[in-house]
Order: structure tokens, then sequence, then C-alpha cells
């Protein structure tokens, strides 16, 4: 297995698993790679820095490694898309960023006071309204075991930067 990095026609860098060098080749001249960005099938290898292999057991384990992952395919690391699904990607990335823009329109930014806010809110301390903000994985249990509604959404940086 050899991994490569490929950057498509609008500048995205991804990484992609090969089998060998002329299978990365093939794939790549028949368009059967997308990239999971903006879905295009137009890439190319990147540029990337040259990987020296270690001897003894580092190696051994290290080439393990690599084995066991690319053998899981729900890793989704290093993992070549289609382009259908390179599409789908895109539009669901594109949907959470309308959504998150919608958000950021229409609620109130509360920071890491989002915990405490959300309790006020369910409990008629303070007026009901739409809020956003973070919240450890602690304060997201205790809400829900307190009944309390609240979504956890993936937060879609609004540019590619």
């Amino acid at each position: 297995m050899i991994l490569f990095d490929l950057r498509c026609g609008k500048g995205h860098v991804f990484e992609a698993w090969f089998r060998d060098g002329a299978t990365a080749e093939k794939q790549i001249a028949g368009r059967k790679i997308a990239c999971p960005s903006c879905g295009t099938a137009k890439v190319e290898k990147a540029p990337m820095a040259p990987r020296i292999g270690k001897g003894g057991r580092a190696a051994a384990a290290e080439s393990g490694a690599a084995e066991n992952a690319a053998a899981e395919p729900s890793q989704p690391q290093g993992a070549v898309m289609t382009k259908e699904m390179a599409a789908k990607a895109a539009q669901l990335r594109k949907e959470l960023k309308e959504l998150r823009t919608k958000i950021e329109a229409n609620c109130d930014y509360v920071g890491g006071r989002f915990a405490e806010e959300a309790r006020k809110i369910h409990y008629g301390e303070v007026d009901a309204r739409g809020i956003y903000g973070e919240a450890t994985d602690a304060e997201s249990k205790e809400l829900a075991d307190q009944g309390i509604e609240f979504g956890r959404i993936p937060w879609i940086q609004p540019t590619d930067a």
C-alpha cells in the first residue's frame, strides 16, 4: 500500500491509499477518484515529502499498522471516494454551512455558557430563545439526563481556510 497526496482542480489537497503507483496513475487518469471537498474528478498527485523507511521492529510495527488501516473499510482516513460519494459529501458540507448561517442569524451565541443558558431556558428562569455555543461531553450528558432537549451539529467553517 502507498499513500499519495492528491490535489483537485480547485486546489483542495487530500490523501488516498493505493495498491501501488501504477494503480494510482490508472485511477487518476481514468478520473475514478473524486475530491471529498467539492466532488470534482479532475485530480493529480500533489507534491509531498518522501517517507524514509525505518529498519527493525519500528518498520514492522508501522507496516502492520498501515495494513490494518487499509484492511478496515470503516476507516475514512485515506479512503478513496467515488464521484457519487464525493458529490454527496460536498452537498452535505454545503447544507451544514447553510445551517450555520441560519443559526448565526437567528440565535444568540452564548459561548461556553451553553449548558447554563439551556438550563435557564428549560426551567423558565429566562425567556425562551434560540441559543448556540459550546458544551463539553460531560455537560451535554448532564443536559440530556435532565431532559433538556438540544442538538449537536458539526460546525462547518463558512469558507475553505
